[in-house]
């Protein structure tokens, strides 16, 4: 048996895939992260909050995040407070429009976020993974799952974003994120 035997016949989806999905992940990896970091550069709430958050993977319509639980993120029983993870939603719903290749990620019409454990304590790392559900030329529709060191779902939640003026931003590769598989 070649080497090449073992792989699916060139031009069917799957060796398309196999070669293809990795440049993807990284396109889509670097311009969250360039999202990202404009999102520290200008907001107000996002590097006060979140400063030490880490993008870890994106492909497009998916991006998984870390954070490191400090002091700041905590309540009065020094556990992760609610508004913490209530604002990794808000801006993960804005991750996960950016993995479809827009810059100005919209603006908020709906966050909901059900808790049901605790996220940790100081020292801990909570995790995330939010997915784009729906991408269209109005309204984007984002899910995520919040995990704790344990691999406990901690909290989920949802993000619709108003997405009309977003479109119109010279910054986004929409186009180069669709060739893409």
């Amino acid at each position: 048996m070649g080497r090449a035997d073992h792989l699916p016949a060139f031009g069917s989806s799957s060796s398309t895939s196999q070669i293809l999905n990795p440049i993807a992940e990284m396109t889509a990896l670097r311009f969250v992260k360039t999202v990202w970091e404009s999102f520290r550069a200008t907001s107000g709430l996002e590097p006060r909050l979140l400063n030490n958050l880490r993008v870890t993977a994106a492909r497009p319509g998916t991006v998984n995040f870390e954070l490191d639980i400090q002091k700041e993120h905590t309540n009065r029983l020094n556990i992760l407070h609610g508004g913490t993870i209530a604002s990794m939603v808000d801006l993960g719903g804005s991750l996960a429009v950016a993995s479809r290749g827009l810059f100005a990620t919209g603006v908020s019409t709906d966050l909901n976020v059900t808790y049901l454990n605790s996220g940790g304590k100081i020292g801990d790392k909570i995790s995330a993974e939010v997915t784009c559900d729906k991408f269209g030329k109005t309204l984007a529709y984002t899910s995520i799952k919040f995990t704790n060191d344990k691999g406990e779902l901690v909290a989920r939640g949802s993000h619709t974003k108003y997405v009309t003026i977003a479109w119109k931003d010279p910054q986004n590769i929409v186009e180069e994120i669709n060739k893409l598989p």
